[in-house]
């Protein structure tokens, strides 16, 4: 059972390789897909539960990954910083088995329990992007689409604590659902991110049909192109917004990604 994995489809924008360490999420996300890709109900899918034989697994993967050139996604189908992670520390022991191996690294959370792991994270230096998604900008429509992650201000204070111990920043715009306070937030962590990922949201109760994706995009480009931020365009928001111009550096996400560790020959 590989627990690294190279991910298809819309899911390769975020990174060449990824892995999930648990099974479900807590965050109880209204919009979220895994629970239908996993076919399993809402109700199964918020009681998580640790991967069998993971770390042991997961170890035997980052052997064959070792200095590997692609990051590996700290995850897809769940937030390697949900209720469980507390107790079992499962994802810190696998970020101590890739700086192991050498493997370079990307953390997407919506938990500022990433705080927990920042003497790891450090050891990284460049090999290593740790990033919050980010939806919305008050608690009240966070509580309501996201009951079960951090707060928005509490992703914000996530992000500066971060940066000021030197780590790469990153942050996921995606889903966007109310574009307003998506460009508020772009606006306020601005200090505090490096790299910024911009995308929409889709196929939810017909929201996306109702949005000015041309307007919304073109406020963000405009943001971040003022502030000199690095960012990508996802191809879905891409395609609604096709009258955007956009630079190739702003549609590559190969340039956003970690370093990857060099051998040293003298000691290899």
């Amino acid at each position: 059972m590989s627990i690294i994995y190279v991910p298809k489809g819309k899911a390769r924008e975020y990174s060449p390789l990824s892995c999930n360490l648990y099974t479900g999420c807590n965050h109880r996300c209204v919009y979220c897909y895994a629970p239908g890709i996993r076919r399993m109900t809402r109700e199964q899918y918020e009681e998580v539960t640790q991967r069998r034989n993971v770390l042991r697994e997961f170890e035997r993967d980052c052997r064959k990954y070792t200095y590997s050139k692609h990051p590996v996604l700290f995850c897809f189908m769940t937030d390697p910083y949900n209720a469980l992670e507390k107790e079992l520390r499962i994802t810190r022991d696998a970020l101590k088995l890739c700086y192991k191996y050498k493997i370079p690294v990307q953390i997407l959370t919506k938990s500022v329990s990433i705080i927990d792991d920042i003497d790891i994270l450090k050891k990284f230096g460049s090999h290593i992007n740790a990033g919050m998604t980010i939806t919305t900008s008050n608690n009240q429509t966070s509580e309501a689409w996201e009951p079960g992650a951090s707060m928005p201000q509490e992703r914000i204070e996530t992000m500066r604590i971060l940066k000021q111990n030197g780590i790469r920043t990153w942050a996921s715009f995606e889903p966007v659902f109310v574009p307003e306070q998506s460009l508020e937030m772009i606006k306020k962590v601005l200090p505090y991110v490096d790299i910024y990922k911009i995308g929409k949201i889709n196929n939810y109760k017909g929201i996306d049909k109702n949005i000015d994706w041309n307007k919304f995009l073109k406020s963000a480009v405009q943001i971040l192109r003022d502030n000199k931020k690095s960012f990508y365009v996802k191809r879905d928001l891409r395609v609604a917004a096709g009258n955007v111009k956009l630079y190739d550096n702003e549609m590559s996400m190969d340039g956003f990604l970690p370093e990857r560790f060099e051998r040293n020959d003298l000691f290899s």
